[in-house]
């Protein structure tokens, strides 16, 4: 099959560029390094290649990505890196041979580990970013109770969302090492193997986690592609020109198939004007096009891209090789 003949929105992997992003991050992460995080891609296929280049631990964001991976092999070692409240689902994976972790910050979620027949738990820690976390100076406690109730806990987590887009570098990088050493601190009090955080944006940066949960780096964004790290654009949404006007154009690639939250997306050689339901309108520029013509759209942020659709197609230039099934989407 042809790339053409694929209907639209669909969403596109350059097979080549994903592998060369894969090879990149092994050498920069090597082996336990690194701990993928499958919420970028939701894909147990994608996830199985970044298995075979070295990494067998994962990071998830939801029950639903642990259950697939284990589902598919893929559980050997899991981390749930959220808070739940109803850990029961997790209990029947468990029991049925996947190794995850839970992420608790708080009596409870440790009581909601303790309920749903969970063993492990990292304690998670705020290194800055508003969302979930306790104060650093309350991990040993918590990780007191946790082991008093006969859980294992592995170490820490703490993510420093905050600082993935912030430039310049030098700024980033003091930043960085502020929220690290609130992390490590609590470390110190919570014991465990496990120091984990990090993420596309600081992943170069980061020398004091032992793991990084990188995930967008495999298939990339306009956003991140900005901050100049080795990696290429992999995905893409093809789009359909539907209707041309004096002066702008329209594709059939709009707010429901792709994440907007980091601002519009990118058309090489066009300037994309705003997104509606199912239309991106763009002045063409140098584009030649005619209705029916297919491009391709960069996406602003690719998280929530992935996970408007049900599968992504491999492809190598204008040749499709492979559908892979985006079968971690949904809770």
């Amino acid at each position: 099959m042809l790339v053409d003949e694929l209907s639209t929105p669909a969403l596109l992997v350059e097979r080549g560029a994903l592998r060369r992003n894969l090879d990149a991050m092994s050498a920069a992460l090597p082996g336990p390094r690194l701990r993928p995080h499958v919420k970028a891609h939701k894909c147990t296929s994608l996830a199985r290649w970044q298995r075979d280049n070295g990494h067998a631990g994962f990071t998830c964001a939801t029950i639903r990505e642990c259950e697939v991976m284990a589902e598919h092999g893929l559980g050997g070692d899991l981390l749930l890196a959220n808070e739940v409240v109803d850990a029961s689902r997790l209990g029947t994976i468990i029991r049925d041979g996947a190794r995850v972790t839970l992420a608790v910050d708080s009596r409870e979620t440790i009581a909601a580990a303790l309920r749903g027949n969970v063993l492990e738990v990292v304690i998670d820690v705020n290194v800055g970013l508003p969302r979930c976390g306790c104060p650093p100076e309350k991990a040993g406690e918590l990780a007191d109770l946790a082991r008093r109730n006969g859980l294992e806990v592995r170490g820490v987590m703490g993510y420093e969302g905050h600082l993935m887009m912030v430039r310049p570098e030098e700024d980033q990088r003091r930043m960085v090492r502020e929220s690290m050493e609130k992390l490590t601190a609590a470390a110190r009090d919570v014991g465990g193997e496990l120091i984990s955080a990090g993420g596309t944006g600081t992943y170069a940066l980061n020398e004091w986690a032992t793991e990084i949960q990188a995930g967008s780096y495999a298939l990339m964004d306009s956003a991140y592609d900005e901050l100049g790290h080795p990696f290429e654009q992999a995905l893409f949404v093809l789009g359909t020109v539907i209707s041309i006007s004096d002066g702008w154009a329209v594709a059939d690639v709009g707010l429901k198939a792709l994440g907007m939250d980091h601002g519009n997306p990118t058309i090489p050689g066009a300037e994309v004007w705003f997104c509606s339901d199912e239309h991106v309108t763009f002045a063409p520029g140098s584009l030649k096009l005619r209705v029916g013509d297919k491009i391709r759209v960069v996406p602003a942020h690719v998280d929530p891209t992935v996970a408007y659709h049900e599968a992504m197609w491999l492809v190598d230039g204008e040749h499709v090789a492979e559908r892979w099934a985006v079968d971690m989407r949904g809770w």
